[in-house]
């Protein structure tokens, strides 16, 4: 991932971990001990996300995620709050903030929540407006479903075209099952890695000239899956 995250964190403990764990992911991170410090910064636009406790002194996080939110700053914000902080919660996403994580929490869920926000920021600036994709001559319509296949015209599932959106918006990058798993089918929902694979499968079957040797949808060794237009 080479993201550029702020993060706005007073514990240094918890502000030097995401760092050290984002920073091992290929992540490039600013780190922030106070709102007053962030909005300072020449660079306060210029993230991929943002990563932003509730609970900070002087301005809160709410308080910062309504100021930027205010000055059209439009970046994803993960909020990091309290098992009892309900009300900040939702406070929060009415206001704006894209995602929250629980404390304590896992570096694993927290760098996993990262990838599919920013993964979906991108998205959403990335896809054409015409919603039309060509994959090997075949048109799809990502609007209606609609498609023309080797097994001739269709209509495929809703589940489907996000996970064509989701690999056409990262042409060319290797994705693991579990980062599909999670932006396709989402956080509470867990179906198993095969069901990624099976989907796979079926997309070869239906674009690929040669389904046993892909040129679109390629399996990565040990990785997951790579898509090429």
């Amino acid at each position: 991932m080479d993201y550029r995250i702020a993060v706005v964190e007073d514990d240094e403990l918890i502000s030097g971990m995401i760092g050290l764990n984002l920073e091992k992911c290929g992540c490039a991170v600013f780190s922030f001990e106070n709102a007053e410090e962030f909005l300072s910064g020449i660079q306060k636009k210029n993230y991929d996300l943002l990563i932003l406790d509730i609970m900070l002194p002087g301005i809160s996080g709410v308080e910062l995620l309504k100021k930027i939110r205010s000055e059209n700053i439009n970046f994803p914000v993960l909020m990091m709050t309290a098992k009892t902080d309900l009300q900040n919660k939702i406070n929060s996403l009415n206001i704006g903030a894209d995602d929250y994580i629980q404390k304590p929490f896992s570096m694993e869920e927290l760098i996993a929540r990262v990838g599919a926000l920013v993964r979906r920021s991108r998205g959403e600036r990335m896809i054409p407006s015409s919603s039309i994709t060509v994959i090997n001559g075949f048109r799809i319509n990502l609007d209606s479903r609609e498609c023309e296949s080797n097994s001739g015209d269709l209509v495929l599932s809703e589940k489907e075209i996000r996970f064509l959106k989701f690999l056409i918006t990262n042409s060319g990058e290797h994705q693991r099952r579990a980062d599909i798993l999670e932006e396709v089918w989402g956080m509470d929902v867990s179906p198993t890695p095969r069901t990624v694979d099976n989907f796979i499968l079926k997309f070869r079957k239906l674009f690929e000239s040669d389904p046993v040797h892909p040129v679109h949808f390629i399996s990565v060794r040990n990785r997951g899956y790579k898509f090429q237009p």
